[in-house]
């Protein structure tokens, strides 16, 4: 998956968040974007998940090398982010019998899989609303990272995380990186994206 972002720009009223930001984001790579609270880093991912359109610029999307209209990118993508929400009156199997039929996960990893993978064996029968926000995040986490998409797009990963799950999301965001994969990380927090190959900052286009 290849996204060229070319000469973004996106404002609200007469106000501009970002002009003039260009990127290409390659297959394989991980990039971090970077700024402060407030300035326009979810707003990008919105645009590059293609669910908001810029207010100038494109971006091309393509696989394997064939361009890919920006219709078909929700089914290539996994999205994590901490204002996305999970349907809490589903038990946790039952989340990712449903989810799982709409985005399929990797291949060898199953449901009971994943459970283990993210720790939630012991919660398996009980509703996601009676989880944790640390758990939910996980689940989150779990489901983008574990899915079997292309394109991975994280919104502060970290968020609702201890210390131990802060660990657990930068072992297995490594684990599912592959040449065939682009990830780009939204964050300010140096820890959540020491692992990324490029970085854009935000505030160079402001």
């Amino acid at each position: 998956m290849r996204l060229d972002a070319q000469n973004l720009g996106r404002r609200y009223g007469r106000q501009w968040i970002f002009r003039q930001l260009s990127h290409d984001f390659q297959p394989g790579t991980a990039t971090a974007i970077l700024g402060p609270n407030g300035a326009g880093k979810s707003t990008l991912l919105s645009i590059l998940a293609g669910q908001l359109l810029p207010s100038e610029g494109q971006v091309a999307y393509s696989l394997a090398g064939q361009p890919l209209p920006v219709a078909e990118v929700p089914r290539l993508l996994a999205y994590c982010a901490p204002y996305l929400e999970l349907p809490e009156d589903f038990t946790l199997l039952e989340l990712l019998a449903f989810h799982t039929r709409l985005k399929p996960l990797r291949p060898g990893v199953s449901i009971t899989d994943l459970v283990d993978i993210m720790y939630l064996r012991k919660a398996r029968h009980q509703a996601v609303r009676t989880f944790s926000s640390g758990m939910k995040q996980r689940l989150k986490l779990g489901l983008a990272l574990y899915a079997a998409a292309p394109l991975l797009l994280l919104d502060e990963p970290t968020t609702n995380l201890d210390a131990q799950g802060a660990a657990w999301y930068l072992e297995h965001v490594v684990r599912v990186r592959d040449p065939s994969r682009l990830v780009v990380v939204s964050s300010n927090v140096p820890a959540e994206y020491g692992f990324c190959d490029a970085q854009v900052r935000i505030t160079d286009f402001q």
